[in-house]
C-alpha cells in the first residue's frame, strides 16, 4: 500500500468530489488492503457516474475475486452495454472475456 498515493487521492477527492477518476484510482489502490472501502468506492462510481466506462471491468473483476459472482456479472454486463453504446468494441470484448472467464 502506498500511503502517499492514498493521501494524495483522498486530498484530490476532497478538492473535487465530482471527478470519478480520483475515486476510481483510490478504489484500485485499496483493493488488497481495504476491500470494504474499495467496494464502497466502486459502488459510488457505478451509482453516481454510470458513464465512467473504466470502472466496469475493474469493479466487475474485483467483485468476482471476492466471491460475489452475481454482482460481478451484473456490473460486467452493464459495462458491455455501455461499451457497445459507445462503439468501444475493444472494451466490449474485454468485458465479455471477463464474463466468460468468470463463468468457466
Amino acid at each position: 500500500m502506498n500511503h502517499v498515493r492514498i493521501d494524495m487521492l483522498e486530498k484530490a477527492i476532497a478538492e473535487d468530489p465530482s471527478d470519478p477518476f480520483n475515486h476510481y484510482a483510490l478504489a484500485l489502490e485499496l483493493q488488497q488492503t481495504d476491500p470494504d472501502k474499495s467496494a464502497a468506492l466502486f459502488d459510488e462510481i457505478l451509482t453516481n457516474h454510470p458513464d465512467y466506462q473504466p470502472v466496469y471491468y475493474m469493479a466487475g473483476t474485483f467483485y468476482a475475486d471476492i466471491g460475489q459472482q452475481a454482482k460481478a456479472h451484473e456490473i460486467l454486463t452493464k459495462g458491455v452495454e455501455l461499451a457497445k453504446s459507445n462503439s468501444d468494441y475493444k472494451t466490449m470484448r474485454e468485458l465479455l472475456s471477463a464474463i466468460q472467464n468468470m463463468e468457466s
